[in-house]
């Protein structure tokens, strides 16, 4: 291969001055499976906050497929209850709404990081009718999945995706639970992966779950949780950031017009800026993460989905990609 033209090298130039403007710490780009730009240290794993989540609905296509787990599954029906206890209405839930994120139920989480704030009375909405991000959902999603498949989280994602995936940074002993059990018996179950790994997971997302021959994942349960469910303009009340996407089953979805370069993505999305962005019609994949650390107090910068999401549109458009 010759060298790279000019506008290629500008164009490379320009998004590494820009991720430099920003707390970015690593960032990758695949196309067809081929490596074009890296950024940071990609071989350095560290939690990914809700990305945890999108994880999970990978996670819950094999045993969805083969009844193991049913999304119209109550939750009085499979024995969930929290400290202090659920209101008769909340225990009405089904599975398939903790996946949506419209449960009803307004019961404080184990972890904070959402937008429980904004809820409701409890007992005021029916479930299945009302979006709103809360923690308490997704947490009790992991308590599902456990209960029944009688697996750990960490030791399936070990099995069924690093494994296979041939991931190269993931720990079995640095997978761990956290939050307090006194305001949930939920925990969250949070993950800490690099973002070369991170990358593989929305390889095989845009492989319609098929990896070297197996399809290791159900290609319509991976169509059916990143097809928007809850439109952005019904998300209320709710930050200017997520106004622009919409949400399927714990996958985002950037609401963007059918010309953008980026229409018909989707993305996991952690809370300081870890995201996997899967870009079908591009053939590409674009993992980022942010690190926090101890020495930068309780208040670190974030980088948003809308500066993502700018960052993504400058690789697309690259004359090198």
């Amino acid at each position: 291969m010759g060298e790279p033209s000019p506008a290629c090298q500008a164009s490379l130039t320009q998004v590494r001055q820009h991720l430099a403007t920003l707390p970015t710490t690593s960032l990758m780009a695949v196309r067809d499976g081929q490596v074009l730009f890296s950024y940071g240290a990609v071989d350095r794993a560290n939690q990914v906050y809700s990305v945890r989540k999108s994880v999970l609905a990978m996670l819950y296509g094999p045993p969805v497929a083969a009844g193991t787990i049913s999304l119209d599954s109550s939750l009085a029906s499979l024995a969930i209850d929290d400290v202090g206890g659920l209101l008769p209405l909340e225990r009405s839930a089904k599975v398939g709404d903790l996946l949506a994120a419209r449960s009803g139920v307004y019961h404080v989480a184990a972890n904070p990081g959402d937008d429980a704030e904004a809820a409701p009375p409890r007992g005021s909405q029916r479930p299945g009718t009302y979006f709103l991000y809360n923690n308490w959902d997704f947490n009790v999603a992991g308590t599902i999945y456990e209960q029944l498949t009688r697996r750990d989280i960490y030791q399936s994602f070990a099995n069924e995706l690093a494994q296979p995936l041939q991931f190269e940074d993931f720990a079995l002993t640095q997978q761990r639970r956290n939050g307090d059990p006194k305001r949930s018996r939920h925990l969250a179950y949070h993950f800490h992966l690099s973002t070369r790994d991170m990358a593989r997971l929305g390889q095989l997302m845009l492989q319609e779950g098929r990896w070297n021959g197996r399809q290791l994942l159900p290609a319509n349960w991976l169509a059916r949780i990143t097809t928007p469910l809850t439109r952005a303009a019904d998300m209320r009340p709710h930050s200017a950031a997520q106004r622009q996407l919409d949400y399927g089953l714990m996958w985002w979805i950037p609401a963007l017009p059918g010309d953008s370069p980026l229409a018909g993505a989707y993305m996991a999305w952690g809370y300081y800026g870890q995201f996997i962005l899967v870009i079908p019609k591009q053939y590409m994949v674009i993992s980022h993460q942010r690190a926090v650390t101890a020495a930068e107090g309780s208040a670190p910068r974030k980088v948003s989905p809308a500066e993502f999401l700018r960052i993504a549109t400058m690789l697309v458009q690259s004359p090198c990609l």
